[in-house]
């Protein structure tokens, strides 16, 4: 009830606010502001996204009963209704599981003071160069007491947080690369040691934002009014401007978006949907009919992960990172890397020997209770969410969609399930959608909206939204995955 009440609050002040400044659509006077001596700040861009036209977001004041809950509990957790959960709302059953976790780790008792759970954020969020999430944990940061000396740079944070870097590092780029004796580096430093549940929280929030930093830049998420390139103090270039259109993001003259996909007739896009359909058909009757044997099963994966790694877009440049995101971590152009173009090899990861419902779940939740079970069920919620429907088409099960693009993930880190044929993959999930998968998933801050555009033309955008949270679920269990066996290694 306190949360819903907070919310309420908030709301009949925004109201207030809208009648102090008033406009003609909600009964004020346009001028009073000017007579007040007050600048308004009007928001840039186009909404919460810069992917998704704005009339198709979700309207606040236009959600039920379910949905204005979780804007509350998102309000009262976060002191703000974020455009992260503007667009998360399509799928109100993960948003709210995804608020919940996300709570539990920046505020509810565990291992890391306040503090550092925000700068540890700010950490993995600028390896990807996401000032979006930098910008709202610096004022995080700042609001639970943390020194703004660390701000200037992680060289000025305690060398605790400093040796966390390499791992941060890691995680986000390759984290198939990490040893026990990266672990074992971090809890035997002396007075800079952490505690194993230390470390756990650490490696909980970095998986957390770095795939988080997926999701904004997968979604084309829209800085927030209140940061850096949100918004503007110059008059808006129409005389019908509503101030209360500020809390919608209302504010654009054109709502025209420009398909930059190319020019591709919805005849050809609605084929490209029947032809999947077919293909999902297809593969069922094979699946019934045939089992490959375990070898043939093994060198599909192999040569799936190889062709994985010749997978990249033609807009495949070098972002250089902002100094004000790139002083909050070490060693700028480590990046990812195509591994086999550099000689180098991913090597396999087998689910049978180490996964996260017999290993990893109960190693967090031993020493970090409850963080396990939320982190389990945001996961299971992610992979398992479906409304029975793709694109214009209903009653289709997609469970073994669902299933290719978190094992294409999962390839792509070099982690393989014994009981899967990889073959699936090719015949499910086109060039382009691989290009938008891999681009979001291993260097983010390289997605464009051309890319968003390409892939599953006639889908929904709430259904490219779904999508997206199957990638960063994804993801963030293959992080834990090697971070957890290292550490798994270490105690044993």
């Amino acid at each position: 009830m306190r949360l819903a009440a907070a919310a309420n609050e908030a709301y009949t002040a925004s109201l207030a606010v809208s009648e102090l400044l008033g406009c003609h659509q909600c009964g004020g006077d346009r001028g009073q502001d000017e007579e007040l001596g007050i600048r308004i700040p009007r928001p840039l861009g186009h909404g919460p996204s810069r992917f998704i036209p704005e009339k198709e977001i979700l309207q606040v004041g236009s959600e039920d009963a379910q949905m204005h809950a979780l804007f509350a509990d998102s309000f009262a957790a976060l002191g703000r209704l974020d455009n992260i959960t503007l667009v998360m709302v399509f799928h109100p059953q993960y948003l709210e599981s995804f608020l919940k976790t996300q709570h539990y780790l920046l505020q509810m008792d565990g291992p890391l003071p306040l503090h550092y759970r925000h700068y540890i954020g700010i950490m993995a969020a600028a390896r990807h160069q996401c000032s979006y999430l930098v910008n709202l944990h610096v004022n995080d940061f700042l609001h639970v007491g943390g020194d703004p000396k660390w701000l200037n740079g992680l060289e000025n944070a305690p060398q605790k947080l400093q040796n966390l870097g390499e791992l941060n590092k890691l995680l986000a780029h390759r984290p198939w690369l990490i040893t026990k004796e990266h672990i074992e580096g971090l809890l035997k430093a002396e007075e800079h040691s952490w505690s194993l549940a230390e470390l756990v929280h650490a490696v909980v929030l970095l998986t957390h934002y770095h795939s988080l930093a997926s999701f904004t830049f997968g979604c084309g998420i829209s800085p927030e009014i209140h940061c850096d390139g949100g918004h503007t103090f110059r008059p808006p270039s129409v005389s019908n401007y509503c101030l209360c259109d500020i809390t919608n993001g209302n504010h654009s003259v054109d709502e025209t978006q420009v398909n930059s996909a190319g020019n591709i007739s919805v005849s050809d896009s609605f084929f490209e949907v029947e032809a999947l359909m077919e293909k999902m058909k297809q593969l069922q009757e094979c699946r019934d009919e045939e089992e490959a044997s375990q070898e043939e099963m093994a060198s599909r994966f192999e040569i799936e992960k190889r062709e994985s790694m010749f997978v990249f877009s033609s807009d495949d440049d070098e972002v250089t990172p902002a100094r004000d995101v790139s002083r909050h971590f070490e060693d700028t152009s480590y990046g990812y890397k195509d591994f086999s173009r550099h000689g180098m090899h991913v090597p396999t990861f087998r689910v049978q020997d180490y996964c996260w419902e017999d290993h990893g779940y109960s190693l967090v939740n031993r020493l970090y209770p409850d963080v396990g079970q939320l982190i389990d069920e945001k996961f299971h919620i992610a992979y398992n969410l479906t409304y029975n429907t793709m694109a214009m088409h209903k009653d289709v099960d997609t469970s073994m969609l669902r299933r290719a693009i978190w094992n294409y993930i999962h390839c792509m880190f070099g982690i393989r399930y014994d009981d899967y044929d990889y073959g699936e993959i090719n015949q499910l999930l086109d060039r382009s959608f691989k290009v938008y998968i891999k681009t979001v998933v291993c260097t983010p801050e390289k997605v464009t909206k051309r890319m968003y555009d390409g892939f599953w033309r006639q889908f929904k955008h709430s259904e490219k939204v779904h999508v997206n949270l199957l990638l960063i679920e994804a993801r963030m269990q293959a992080e834990l995955l090697y971070a957890l066996r290292a550490i798994t290694r270490y105690m044993t």
